[in-house]
């Protein structure tokens, strides 16, 4: 049975409603901005409304299958690992997308709001939040802020944390490793950049 939740969540992850939406506005997210097929280059094609839209439901499709586990007693213990994974997983490496998926900030969002009852989501918000401010700052005073992409994942670094202090369990830091891996990997090219980036400034000095 747990192979068919964790196959299930899998594939509600892998729905790539951002994509599909793009398509129905004539707009190929591949084809737009970074070429990620997720909220925020619908965002950027078909203005706010429709980029909200894929927001809530990439947030969704994390968000119901696992509060439905979460009432089960498959929650307990280190079966909640592979559920809780499953669905960021699924965005990340769509089958739908020949493995090739979005970059899973929405999909987080929802897993961690069923997960913990908001509570980590909510920190986590608010740590995107300050290094966002931060950023901003770095920019006004001429310094190269860091990426987006960068701040997701030092964002998720952080969000340990909260979690060691709040002496969450250890499947659910199992769970924020996890997760953190695969938000490294669907943003490493920010990562690259930033890295180049880095290497040049310094050949110039």
């Amino acid at each position: 049975m747990i192979i068919l939740w964790v196959a299930g969540l899998f594939l509600s992850g892998s729905l790539m409603f951002s994509y599909w939406l793009g398509l129905a506005r004539k707009k190929n997210l591949k084809n737009i901005g970074d070429g990620n097929p997720g909220a925020l280059n619908l965002w950027k094609s078909s203005g706010y409304k429709f980029g909200i839209l894929g927001i809530v439901l990439d947030f969704l499709k994390g968000y119901l299958p696992l509060l439905w586990i979460m009432g089960s007693h498959y929650s307990q213990g280190y079966l909640i690992i592979l559920l809780a994974l499953a669905p960021i997983v699924g965005h990340a490496f769509s089958p739908f997308l020949k493995g090739k998926g979005g970059k899973a900030i929405a999909v987080t969002f929802g897993v961690w709001s069923a997960l913990t009852g908001f509570k980590a989501s909510l920190a986590l918000a608010v740590i995107l939040a300050v290094l966002k401010l931060l950023s901003g700052w770095y920019k006004s005073r001429g310094k190269s802020p860091v990426s987006d992409g960068v701040q997701v994942v030092s964002g998720m670094l952080l969000l340990s944390v909260y979690l060691c202090i709040s002496k969450w369990s250890a499947p659910i830091l199992w769970v924020w490793f996890g997760n953190l891996v695969i938000l490294a990997y669907t943003h490493r090219f920010e990562w690259s950049w930033i890295r180049k980036h880095s290497t040049r400034e310094r050949k110039g000095t």
